[in-house]
Order: C-alpha cells, then sequence, then structure tokens
C-alpha cells in the first residue's frame, strides 16, 4: 500500500513540474532608455536648406533597447533610436564592444534610426577632407556627439541586458493611412509631391512584451513613413516620437518603441506644422492601443535565430577624373559640392570605391516572426515584395533604417524611373562617388531569401 501511494504521489510530482514547466514564460526580457537629446543647440540633420544651428526642443529624443531571450541560448538586443540614421562606423563600434562585454554576435545586435529631420547632425569617425571652418566647427560638434552617443547605447543595451526577466511575447498588426508616395510622375521627371497613386505600406506590425506579472513592460511596433512631418528648428521625434509618448502615457511603465519601415519613398500627409506630428503621432499609437486591446494578438515562441551578412553593393558606372572637374563649374551647387569631394578622395587615395558593404539582418521569432532589417533608406517595393516572397505561415516584418544608413536604397522600378531616390540623391554623399547599379533590387532581396532559408534549416 505504502509502495503505491510512493508511486502515485512520484507520478503526481512529475505532473505538477511538467505542468509547471509548460506554464513557465518561454521568454526573458529587459527593457532600458536614455535620453539623446543634445544638451546645447547643434546643427541639425536631414534638410540641406537649413543654414543655422537648432533652436531649443519640442521634445526629447530617446534611444531605447529591448533585450529578448529565448531561454535556449537565442539572443536579440534592438536599439531604436530618434535619430537621422546609424552611422557605420557606431554599427561596427558598437558590436565589437558589446562582443567583448556580452559576447553579443553581429546577428543579436539591431540597430534602428526612426528618421527623424529634427535630430543633431552628427558623425562617429573621421571629418571631411578639406572642410572649411565652418564645416569643421560643426564636425567637431557632430564628432563629440557621436562619441557620447556611443558610449550612451553602449551602456543602454548593458542596462537592458541587467533587466531581463521571465516574459511573454505576442504579435498584431493593425493600419493607419498618413503615408502616401512621395514620387509623382510630371512631363520633366519624378517630382517630390504626393502620389495618391503609388505603392504604400500602411501596415502596422506589433510586437508585444508582457512580464510574468501580467503586466505590459513594452511595446515594438513599426511604420512605413518618413519622419518628416517637421521641418522647423527645434529637436523633436516628429511623429514616431509623439506615438512613442502617447503610448507610453496610455500604459504607465511601458517602453515604446518605434521601428521605422522601408520608408524612403513615403511622406506624412499633411505636413509642415507641429500639430500634423501630433495628429499623426495620435493616429499611429490609436492603431496600435487598438490592436493590443481589441484584437486577439498572437503568442510568439521560439527559439530565436539570426543571421547577419553584409554584401557588396555595386556602383554604377563611376564618372571619370575629368567629368567630376566639368561639374565644379555646374549651376546645381550639390553637384558641384559632390564632385569636389569625389576629385578631394581621388588625390588623397588615388582610387574610388566600387562598392559598398551593404547589411543585411534576418531574424526568426520561432514560426510566428520573420523579421527582416535592411541598410539605408529603403523604399516600399522591398517591403511589399518580400512580404510576398517570404510569405508562410510566420508573419514577414521589413524594416528599413537599420545597422546603417548610408543613402537611399531605390528598388528596380525606381532606379529605371530615375528622380530623387533613384539616384540624384547622392549629390549631398560625402560616401558614394555616383548611384547604385540597377542590380542592387535582386542582389538584395537574394541575400535576404538566402538567410531566410538558412535559419528555416533544423
Amino acid at each position: 500500500m505504502n509502495r503505491c501511494l510512493a508511486i502515485l504521489l512520484l507520478l503526481a510530482a512529475v505532473h505538477l513540474a511538467i505542468s509547471a514547466e509548460r506554464a513557465a514564460p518561454s521568454w526573458k526580457a529587459g527593457v532600458a532608455s536614455v535620453v539623446i537629446t543634445p544638451d546645447s543647440d547643434m546643427w541639425m540633420a536631414g534638410y540641406a536648406a537649413r543654414n543655422k544651428p537648432s533652436e531649443g526642443k519640442a521634445q526629447d529624443l530617446f534611444a531605447k533597447a529591448l533585450a529578448l531571450d529565448d531561454n535556449a541560448g537565442g539572443r536579440l538586443v534592438i536599439v531604436t533610436m530618434d535619430l537621422i540614421g546609424v552611422p557605420r562606423d557606431l554599427r561596427l563600434n558598437l558590436a565589437k564592444r558589446l562582443k567583448e562585454s556580452h559576447n553579443l554576435a553581429p546577428e543579436q545586435i539591431l540597430l534602428n534610426a526612426s528618421h527623424t529631420h529634427c535630430g543633431p547632425e552628427f558623425r562617429v569617425g573621421r571629418p571631411p577632407l578639406d572642410s572649411t571652418d565652418e564645416e569643421k566647427e560643426r564636425s567637431s560638434r557632430g564628432g563629440e556627439y557621436g562619441r557620447q552617443l556611443e558610449e550612451k547605447l553602449f551602456k543602454l543595451v548593458g542596462d537592458a541586458l541587467r533587466t531581463v526577466a521571465h516574459a511573454s511575447l505576442a504579435y498584431s498588426r493593425a493600419r493607419v493611412g498618413f503615408a502616401m508616395n512621395r514620387r509623382l510622375p510630371s512631363p520633366t521627371g519624378y517630382q517630390n509631391s504626393p502620389n495618391p497613386d503609388g505603392p504604400v505600406d500602411h501596415e502596422v506590425p506589433i510586437l508585444s512584451v508582457t512580464g510574468a506579472d501580467g503586466k505590459l513592460r513594452a511595446v515594438l511596433f513599426g511604420y512605413a513613413c518618413h519622419n518628416t512631418t517637421l521641418a522647423f528648428y527645434e529637436f523633436c521625434g516628429d511623429y514616431a516620437g509623439y506615438a512613442q509618448e502617447y503610448l507610453q502615457e496610455d500604459h504607465p511603465g511601458t517602453s515604446a518603441m518605434f521601428l521605422n519601415g522601408c520608408s524612403g519613398d513615403q511622406n506624412p500627409y499633411p505636413r509642415r506644422m507641429l500639430e500634423h506630428a501630433k495628429y499623426h503621432g495620435r493616429s499611429l499609437a490609436t492603431a496600435v492601443d487598438a490592436a493590443l486591446t481589441v484584437s486577439k494578438p498572437r503568442p510568439v515562441s521560439g527559439p530565436l535565430r539570426g543571421a547577419y551578412e553584409e554584401i557588396a553593393l555595386e556602383y554604377d558606372t563611376l564618372p571619370t577624373r575629368e567629368e567630376f572637374t566639368a561639374r565644379l563649374t555646374s549651376k546645381d551647387k550639390y553637384a558641384a559640392a559632390h564632385a569636389r569631394r569625389m576629385l578631394d578622395r581621388l588625390d588623397a587615395e588615388g582610387r574610388l570605391p566600387v562598392d559598398y558593404p551593404y547589411p543585411i539582418q534576418v531574424a526568426h521569432f520561432g514560426t510566428d516572426i520573420v523579421l527582416v532589417a535592411l541598410a539605408g533608406e529603403v523604399v516600399v517595393d522591398y517591403s511589399l515584395r518580400l512580404k510576398k516572397d517570404l510569405a508562410g505561415k510566420a508573419a514577414v516584418w521589413v524594416a528599413g533604417y537599420s545597422n546603417d544608413v548610408m543613402g537611399y536604397i531605390p528598388s528596380k522600378r525606381v532606379r529605371e524611373e530615375g528622380g530623387y531616390e533613384a539616384a540624384d540623391a547622392m549629390r549631398f554623399s560625402a560616401t558614394h562617388p555616383g548611384p547604385w547599379a540597377p542590380v542592387l533590387e535582386e542582389r538584395i532581396v537574394s541575400k535576404v531569401t538566402e538567410l531566410h532559408r538558412r535559419l528555416q534549416q533544423p
């Protein structure tokens, strides 16, 4: 009798252990946030026409980190920033330091910029060659900000990793419609104007993180739209900054994080007034809140697996020295300035680059989410295509402005149509000698597909 009772008690204990294991959260998550608003006025990024430094702030700028651990060795730290972009040197420096300090591999770090045009102009690395006195002063201030930013981000990631605790993840989505394609065809080419007939991606993907106590700890949400509602001289996160602010007000104790999508050819409308930025922010926050509270978010399981590679993205046939020299007298001051930068580089280095190391990152959240993070100002065609190409059981989430924001990434269609995103924007670059080769879309999509299939293998 005693033996039978012992067996029954043992079986009961095993059952309870198995039940507890199944009930235990399958994730750990940590969050952290830091203010990255400059401590004094400085030149702002995003608009070449600005002619003076900033004049205060309308809203603080933030960097936020979400550290995810699948309890089986898979990790991913997502860092979002209310900034114009991610300099390549910043990504490389942080990746090196985080590998040494926290053993994070490159595929376990995702940096994303909201691309607000009301943030600071900054750099990480050497200043441009032969700068004027004014440019040297701006570069010095921007360089100091970049060094401070790197330190803040390094500490931020460490803080997020130190706060990891049991959590559950869920995916939901909503829609919001203030983004509109900005490439309007005209008899003289494609103009930067509202095009209601152009392609858009109005989906709002949402990853919510709930603690073991049932409280919402973090909400990561995306949208494909330029943060260009505003063009004034005050620091501000634009619509994305207000969306995060409103969500955090509506959910005290929650960290709201914005992951910019493929918004290279998407603008918010209406625009130019602070009220417009707040209105768009409220629209986006309401859509996220509705998805969290009205719909039924789908639980997200592990394992968490990731891949990160850089491909050589080729430039088109480069201008010769003679052609650059001829452009020095161009009536287009930006084309002339670009030619001078390229000639200075030729003199200093003896050659111009023929390609650029373009980073591509893919993360799998079990069979529930495929997250694709592309560098640069990616146009919306990439999001629309990859959602079709990778369609399956998992939701496909495509982000741009990730890990390196080196310029516009046009699709094959946009490259052939011409215009600002296709080639003209390269005039403002100190890095790129010319536009990308027309094969760039296939090169990028092929690598994304390769990484995706690799992660599907057991």
